[in-house]
């Protein structure tokens, strides 16, 4: 199995994921900055260009980083990050897709289409004139989950591949300027129980 790595939010998603479950993996470092994931022969692999990409045994290629994850999940033993039974597991999943929704997603165009456009504009559309909207909607997501957490991490008591990849895009978030404001006083105090697990600093 290998993973085509880079830099970048999603990235840290998988990497944090692999060092909670104590996996490791060969990496093939992918360049962004130059576009060579918009390039042949990675197009091959993820005809998204998007990175990370991983390389089965038998050949394959799996995208996605959800999917990524919940495969390494299956696939080796230890812990899940997922969940132990059907109702965890949908739990999971539940949250994970409302941090997808609600802050990944408007906090990662917002980027593209602001600090980012430089890189970006001659890969993909870009609408500049959303930025300033999509960024207040990302916060507007991050205040959802002030207002609905009920416990130390986003499942309660059970920390997941949920607050994995808040904990991702919103590090990723702080230094490209759309910092956690100090009047999320749940998510701060979740943040930095986050960021000191040794899987944040292994993956930064």
């Amino acid at each position: 199995m290998k993973l085509f790595n880079s830099i970048g939010p999603n990235p840290r998603v998988v990497n944090m994921f692999l060092a909670e479950k104590g996996v490791t993996l060969d990496k093939v470092d992918v360049d962004l900055r130059t576009g060579e994931n918009r390039q042949a022969p990675y197009l091959a692999k993820n005809p998204s260009g998007q990175t990370p990409c991983l390389e089965l045994d038998g050949g394959a290629y799996l995208n996605e980083i959800t999917a990524i994850c919940e495969y390494v999940d299956e696939k080796f033993p230890g812990g899940s990050l997922i969940g132990a039974t059907p109702e965890e597991r949908a739990e999971t999943r539940m949250w994970t897709r409302r941090v997808d929704l609600k802050v990944c997603e408007p906090m990662a165009n917002g980027f593209r289409y602001a600090e980012g456009l430089p890189m970006f504009q001659s890969r993909m559309r870009c609408l500049p004139e959303a930025a300033p909207g999509l960024k207040a909607v990302a916060q507007d997501g991050l205040q959802w989950f002030e207002d609905h957490m009920v416990g130390p991490y986003l499942c309660g008591e059970r920390f997941s591949l949920a607050d994995i990849l808040l904990f991702a895009f919103q590090d990723f978030g702080n230094v490209v300027g759309q910092p956690l404001d100090a009047k999320y006083v749940k998510l701060n105090a979740w943040f930095a129980a986050v960021k000191a697990r040794p899987s944040a600093a292994a993956s930064a």
